[in-house]
């Protein structure tokens, strides 16, 4: 491996993020930095680099406090999941989401859907018919709906690591989100990109408190793009797959 320092333009382009996450991530000390020359310049090491990648790393410390799990489908998953579920119905898509999001707004905890035109109405309309009150959690600001967090990784990156700090400001919570990828994909320039990301949100989801259920409609995606799915989620691995096929 090298020794080279890199600046904070080649680490946000080693670890596919933005410049800005870089820097927070250096300002927060979860990223090792050398400061060099008149102007304190930051330098980073590859070794470091790949650790903070590796996730081993201590999370944000918001994410000490509050339920180390949260109950998905009858499964008790581990706050920092990264999960991907897979549906071929409009009812299957609801299933576990509706749940885990009514769960989470009762609980008082942050809620993320990234959704839009019907996709999203569907859900507003389920929560509704369950009893939430989901008009006063927009309200609040309890309830965050998210057309598209960016028409790149590093943009995406960014949009999700600025909303999970600007959260956890306020103290220690869980933080939920749903990712509705057939929506999420329009804002990509392909499938690849979409994955590529997916990819690289394992280290926020390994950074903050979140539980996250990526969705993915089996009637928009071809093969290769659900194999890749599989390939992004690691943390699918360790829990019964067939839970998350609605």
């Amino acid at each position: 491996m090298s020794d080279k320092l890199l600046n904070t333009e080649e680490a946000a382009r080693f670890l596919r993020v933005s410049e800005a996450s870089i820097r927070r991530w250096s300002d927060a000390g979860l990223l090792p930095a050398v400061r060099i020359g008149g102007r304190r310049e930051r330098r980073f090491r590859e070794a470091d680099l790949i650790e903070y990648l590796g996730g081993q790393h201590a999370p944000h410390p918001h994410s000490a406090s509050g339920p180390s799990t949260v109950n998905v489908g009858g499964v008790q998953l581990p706050v920092h999941s990264h999960l991907a579920t897979f549906y071929s119905s409009d009812a299957g898509r609801l299933r576990l989401t509706i749940p885990f999001l009514a769960d989470g707004i009762q609980a008082g905890q942050p809620c993320f859907v990234a959704a839009s035109g019907d996709v999203l109405n569907a859900y507003l309309e389920a929560l509704r018919a369950g009893g939430v009150d989901i008009d006063s959690a927009i309200r609040r600001g309890q309830f965050v709906s998210v057309d598209g967090p960016g028409t790149n990784v590093p943009e995406a990156i960014d949009f999700w690591e600025q909303k999970c700090w600007s959260v956890l400001a306020g103290g220690p919570k869980v933080i939920r989100a749903v990712g509705e990828m057939s929506s999420e994909r329009k804002v990509f320039s392909s499938d690849a990109e979409m994955i590529r990301y997916e990819v690289a949100f394992n280290m926020v989801a390994k950074r903050f408190p979140t539980v996250t259920l990526c969705q993915y409609d089996v009637r928009e995606f071809d093969g290769r793009t659900i194999f890749e799915a599989l390939r992004a989620h690691p943390d699918l691995y360790d829990i019964h797959l067939g839970s998350f096929l609605n």
